[in-house]
């Protein structure tokens, strides 16, 4: 009785073993297929956003094109905007570049179409925070940058603090709140590099890059999934010669 009994334990041992292994087949593949469809998308959003960025610029989208703005949709579109700057409202937002630590420098432009655009002028450095060593070009001027959606918030594990000062993302409504600007676009603008790079704010420093680790990813998990095969291979072929095998007398 006991000697019937311990080949079928073993043999249900054996079933629920591939069972556990061929489910977990078929989740590595279904990973492995899943990052293949998002490199697939990020190359076409990484396509689109570099057609944005090198596209003739357009202009900024008006009050009545607002509700319909999403980053996927939008960010980083080259625009042309026309108004005057109001640099009394300019605030400074922690920022970290090419140039060491600083900040960015948002102000305020009352658009000849009537409306507000937060313009991120460029970078300064900390010790040049300043306004009186900025370029401050009166009257209606013209600028070209990109389209940036809002970083409601904060930085990492950083909150912005109107009340001290302290701003660690472009978060456009809390900015406007601060600011007493009303209502403004939902996005804000990357001001283009200027004629003069000697002059600050710093301009066309937007750093336009995604991650696209997908093709590793899906390697991963397909040759995760060769192995798990490889493995029930191993374990049906030792279990096959198990029972082939003659038992001693």
């Amino acid at each position: 009785m006991g000697d019937e009994a311990t080949p079928r334990r073993s043999r249900g041992a054996l079933v629920a073993i591939n069972l556990v292994g061929l489910l977990l087949v078929a989740a590595f593949l279904g990973l492995g297929i899943w990052q293949v469809q998002r490199r697939a998308w990020k190359l076409d959003l990484i396509a689109r956003v570099e057609a944005r960025v090198r596209a003739e610029p357009r202009p900024a989208p008006g009050p009545a094109d607002w509700p319909a703005i999403t980053e996927e949709a939008d960010a980083y579109r080259h625009l042309r905007l026309t108004g005057t700057f109001e640099y009394d409202r300019s605030t400074l937002v922690q920022a970290l570049t090419a140039f060491g630590g600083g900040f960015w420098v948002l102000t305020p432009l009352r658009s000849d179409r009537g409306f507000t655009v937060l313009v991120n002028r460029g970078f300064v450095p900390a010790e040049r925070r300043d306004p009186a060593g900025w370029s401050q070009p009166l009257g209606t001027v013209t600028l070209t940058g990109l389209l940036r959606v809002s970083e409601p918030g904060g930085g990492f594990l950083r909150s912005n603090e109107p009340a001290t000062e302290r701003w660690y993302s472009r978060d456009v409504a809390a900015i406007a709140g601060a600011r007493g600007l009303g209502e403004v676009a939902p996005y804000f603008v990357d001001a283009d590099a200027g004629a003069d790079a000697e002059l600050l704010p710093v301009g066309g420093l937007t750093v336009v890059s995604f991650r696209n680790e997908h093709l590793v990813y899906a390697l991963t998990w397909f040759a995760l999934a060769a192995m798990t095969i490889g493995a029930l291979a191993y374990l049906g072929r030792e279990a096959l010669a198990g029972r082939t095998r003659t038992p001693p007398e």
